[in-house]
């Protein structure tokens, strides 16, 4: 009687470590895929890259305006 159930608690135990050990496999290989964030967190990512760059473009844009105009200011005074 004994050993039936002591079978049945080694059993279960073990499957139950199988099923962990699964998921934390199917966690692990999910996150290596994706590289460990989703789909709305890479767009994200992708709009503020974006957004960052448009912004150093039109400073770069406003840099040479502002050396043209300083251009522009010296040769008047002379």
């Amino acid at each position: 009687m004994y050993g039936v159930i002591i079978a049945g608690i080694v059993i279960g135990g073990g499957m139950l470590l199988i099923i962990t050990f699964g998921l934390i496999l199917i966690g692990v290989i999910r996150a290596a895929k994706t590289g460990g964030i989703s789909k709305k967190e890479k767009q994200a990512h992708a709009e503020e890259t974006k957004m960052i760059q448009d912004i150093f473009s039109g400073l770069s844009k406003m840099e040479e305006r502002i050396e043209a105009l300083e251009t522009i200011l010296i040769e008047r005074q002379k």
